[in-house]
C-alpha cells in the first residue's frame, strides 16, 4: 500500500520514526512529507533514510512530477502524526499553503489524524471545532493520550504510542474506506476488556485468564472507524489503545460502577471483559496465615450481572448491547441459553481453554443476535473478529 506519513511540527516528531519503521517493516511504501517547522525537530536525512524515499516538504520541489497533487492521488492512506493545533486548523480551513495541506486536499483515501499538543491547546474551543469539522468531513481523528507532555505537565495532548497509531492505521487499510466517511463517525462506543480480581486478603484474588487483547483490539477497530471510545479496563497489562479514554478498575463492582456511569452517554457497549461472578463474602484487612490446620471454607457472594443489567435498563433510546460468553462446551446451545437470559442484542460465543481465546492473539468465535440469525467468524487476528462486531453493531445503529 502506498501511505503518506505527515509530520506536524511538535516535539513528538521523534516518535513518528518508530512508526515510520513499522510502516515500512510490514511492506508498505512510505513518503514522509513533514512540514518546513517540523524539520526543525527530525531532520530530513532520518526521513529519507528510514523510509527510503524522498522527502519534500516544500510545493516547489520537484515541480515537474506536482507532487503536490500526485501523492495525494495516488495515496491509499494518509495519516498524519503528529498533528498540531496550527495544522488541524489549516486543514480544516481547506488551506494549501504548504505540501502537506495540498496533500490533504487532493487526497481521495482515507485520512487519520493523530493530535498532539498541550492540553490546553487540544481542549480549546477552536481546536475542538476544527476536530469536529474534519471529523464530519470523514477523516478519523484520533483522540490524544494522557500522560507526561513537554517540561513537567500531564494531561490529555500526547501521542498515542507508534505501536498503537500503527494499529490504527493497519485497520484503516483493511476496511478500504475509499475516502467514505467511517461508519462510526460521530457515535460513542464504550467496550469493557481484560479480567476483574476479586480480593481475598491483602495478598491473594480470585482471577481469570483474560489479557483484555480482544477488548483492545476492539477498541482500536472503532476508533479507526471514527468512534469516540471509553475503555473500562480491568488488570489489564498493555499499552493504552490509541483514541481511547482508558478506565482502570479492579474488581466487578468497581466495574460496574464505571460501565453504568459511562454507558449513559454510549450508542453501542461491548462487554468484552472477563467478569468474576463471585467475589468472596468476606474479605479479609490482613494476610491469611498458613497456620497447619484446615483452611476455613470459602463463601462466595454473587456479583451483579453487568450485562443483564445493562440490556434491561439501557439509558439511551436504541442503545446497542454486545454481551460475550466463554464456553468450555456446546457453543451453540450454551450461547443461546445465554442470550435469552441476558436480553443483549448480540452474544459473542467462543471456546475457551486448550490455548484458545485468552491470552493469545488471535479468537475465533460464533455471534448469536436476539432475531435468532448467526455470524461465524474462524480462527483469525482479533482484530477480524472485532471489525465483524463493529459491522454488527453499525447496522444497528439508528
Amino acid at each position: 500500500m502506498r501511505i503518506v506519513l505527515g509530520i506536524g511540527a511538535g516535539i513528538a516528531a521523534y516518535k513518528s520514526c518508530e512508526l515510520l519503521r513499522l510502516l515500512t517493516e510490514s511492506g508498505h511504501n512510505v513518503r514522509v512529507v513533514p512540514t518546513a517547522d517540523a524539520l526543525r525537530f527530525v531532520g530530513e536525512p532520518t526521513w529519507a533514510a528510514l523510509s527510503g524515499e524522498p522527502v519534500s516538504s516544500g510545493v516547489w520541489d520537484d515541480v515537474h512530477d506536482v507532487p503536490h497533487v500526485r501523492l495525494g492521488q495516488t495515496a491509499d492512506l494518509v495519516m498524519v502524526a503528529p498533528a498540531t493545533a496550527d495544522l488541524l486548523a489549516r486543514a480544516a480551513a481547506g488551506m494549501s499553503d504548504d505540501l502537506l495541506t495540498a496533500v490533504l486536499l487532493t487526497a481521495r483515501c482515507p485520512v487519520v489524524f493523530a493530535p498532539a499538543m498541550h492540553t490546553e491547546m487540544w481542549q480549546h474551543p477552536a481546536t475542538q471545532a476544527n476536530v469536529s469539522v474534519l471529523r464530519e468531513r470523514g477523516a478519523v481523528v484520533v483522540d490524544p493520550a494522557t500522560g507526561r507532555l513537554t517540561g513537567p505537565d500531564t494531561g490529555p495532548g500526547r501521542l498515542p504510542e507508534p505501536a498503537e497509531l500503527f494499529a490504527i492505521a493497519l485497520r484503516v487499510l483493511a476496511r478500504g474506506a475509499g475516502g467514505l466517511a467511517p461508519d462510526l463517525s460521530g457515535r460513542r462506543v464504550l467496550v469493557s476488556a481484560g479480567g476483574t480480581r476479586e480480593e481475598l486478603d491483602p495478598v491473594r484474588f480470585i482471577g481469570n485468564w483474560s489479557s483484555g487483547r480482544q477488548g483492545y483490539a476492539l477498541a482500536r477497530a472503532a476508533a479507526a472507524r471514527g468512534a469516540k471510545v471509553t475503555v473500562v479496563s480491568a488488570n489489564v497489562a498493555l499499552d493504552d489503545p490509541a483514541g481511547a479514554n482508558v478506565v482502570r478498575v479492579t474488581s466487578a463492582l468497581q466495574m460496574r460502577d464505571a460501565v453504568m456511569a459511562a454507558a449513559a452517554e454510549a450508542d453501542a457497549v461491548v462487554m468484552a471483559a472477563a467478569v468474576a461472578d463471585y467475589r468472596p463474602e468476606n474479605r479479609s484487612d490482613s494476610k491469611i496465615k498458613k497456620t497447619g490446620a484446615s483452611p476455613p471454607p470459602l463463601r462466595l457472594a454473587q456479583n451483579p450481572d453487568i450485562l443483564r443489567e445493562l440490556s434491561r435498563d439501557r439509558p439511551r433510546p436504541g442503545q446497542v448491547v454486545v454481551g460475550f460468553a466463554a464456553e468450555t462446551g456446546n457453543l451453540r446451545a450454551n450461547g443461546q441459553a445465554k442470550l435469552a437470559a441476558k436480553g443483549c442484542d448480540l452474544l459473542v460465543v467462543n471456546q475457551v481453554g486448550g490455548g484458545l481465546a485468552f491470552g493469545t492473539d488471535d479468537n475465533e468465535a460464533l455471534i448469536l443476535a436476539a432475531e435468532g440469525a448467526e455470524t461465524a467468524v474462524p480462527r483469525g487476528p482479533k482484530e477480524v473478529l472485532s471489525d465483524v462486531i463493529w459491522d454488527l453493531v453499525a447496522s444497528r445503529l439508528v
